[in-house]
């Protein structure tokens, strides 16, 4: 694929990946926030080969040198040849496109791979090189006759550098859990009503029945704790997507790299390892991303993924706690619904005007379905 040049500023592609861009500049324009973005994430999916050759995602980064020499900006891009492991759907748009006689695929994402996680898409060290970014992307779309460009999971912030360059603004929701400055869980729990509180007591109680709970992050973290951990992952992978995204030298990976963001919650019977959750620690939120048991205990996802996760984001100090994509069952333990936002670049005029009138009815029914989820927290109504 191309490089392409955007007014006088040349926008390139990296073509060894993430990997091939020096670890400090990078993250230089990433920043510290959001460990998906991080050069040591998008680069451990890479090496681990859960990205690459094979799996339908091949890394291909946009970068902008500054006048200093050193990376002014940059977008994790991918050329994909299917819409797996995106979380944001638009397996109705590749139908549609390949009946008109289109070729859907292969398309480009700007995304952290298999990571509902909102998130920067444009990393810029130099913000004014934003519209030349957005630009170098719809470039390559060109350039290699390519349908469209697909940024997902856009941090609030980034969404109107979008639509301020014509993309498609698609919205969505999710749960998150905010942190009003607890000092406890219980003074959390204060805020619920009365029904609610006793409720989750009861499931927390139930969950934890007969078990120890165990939070391991950092040098804590050994192979045998990925090994057990693994069996859980592929045992939910297999169950929701068929094949399991990552693999088992990506859990290695991450444990030897980026150890003190990582937070594995495990629960053992009799000191038998039967479930777990593991986590990425942000700058100001926790990230709950994977789950896996052996056995079926009523309530205890709830405890290790929603009520541990509320635990450590107290204790740390973080702002909210994001439990990933989907399920709605997270409204009664006190994550609300909060919006989430798409970018999308459309190539063919008429394929653009009939993604845009779907998106335009799609948006009033999310609203709709926010408000109507926002009166149903589980929170006291003043």
């Amino acid at each position: 694929m191309n490089d392409s040049t955007q007014d006088a500023v040349t926008v390139r592609v990296e073509p060894g990946g993430v990997c091939a861009v020096i670890p400090e500049q990078w993250d230089a324009c990433a920043g510290p926030d959001n460990p998906f973005v991080s050069h040591a994430f998008l680069s451990i999916m890479e090496e681990s080969g859960s990205v690459g050759p094979g799996t339908g995602w091949q890394s291909l980064p946009m970068l902008i040198d500054g006048p200093d020499g050193m990376l002014a900006a940059a977008a994790p891009c991918y050329g994909k040849t299917h819409s797996q492991g995106e979380y944001v759907f638009d397996h109705q748009w590749a139908d549609a496109w390949q009946r008109a006689g289109g070729s859907y695929y292969p398309k480009i994402q700007i995304a952290s791979p298999f990571s509902p996680v909102p998130g920067p898409r444009l990393l810029l060290r130099d913000p004014t090189m934003a519209p030349a970014l957005i630009g170098g992307i719809e470039m390559l779309v060109g350039n290699n006759d390519l349908s469209s460009a697909h940024a997902t999971f856009v941090e609030e912030s980034q969404v109107a550098l979008f639509e301020a360059a014509g993309w498609l603004i698609r919205e969505d929701s999710q749960f998150h859990f905010t942190n009003r400055g607890y000092a406890s869980f219980d003074e959390f729990l204060v805020e619920l009503s009365s029904s609610k509180r006793k409720n989750i007591r009861k499931e927390r109680a139930k969950a934890v029945e007969g078990l120890e709970i165990f939070h391991l992050t950092g040098s804590d973290l050994t192979e045998k704790h990925w090994d057990i951990f693994w069996r859980f992952y592929q045992d939910t992978g297999a169950r929701k997507w068929g094949t399991p995204y990552l693999t088992r030298v990506a859990f290695s990976m991450l444990g030897e790299r980026m150890g003190d963001k990582m937070l594995l919650i495990l629960a053992y019977r009799a000191g038998k390892p039967i479930a777990g959750a593991l986590n990425l620690i942000g700058s100001d939120a926790l990230f709950g991303r994977y789950w896996g048991c052996s056995e079926d205990i009523p309530f205890l996802h709830f405890e290790l993924c929603y009520y541990q996760a509320i635990d450590v984001a107290i204790a740390l100090r973080l702002k909210r706690v994001e439990a990933g994509a989907q399920g709605g069952h997270k409204l009664a333990r006190g994550y609300a619904p909060q919006p989430t936002w798409s970018a999308h670049y459309i190539a063919d005029p008429g394929f653009r005007r009939a993604v845009a009138g779907f998106l335009t009815q799609e948006r009033a029914a999310v609203v709709l379905d926010r408000e109507f989820l926002e009166e149903r927290t589980p929170f006291k109504k003043a």
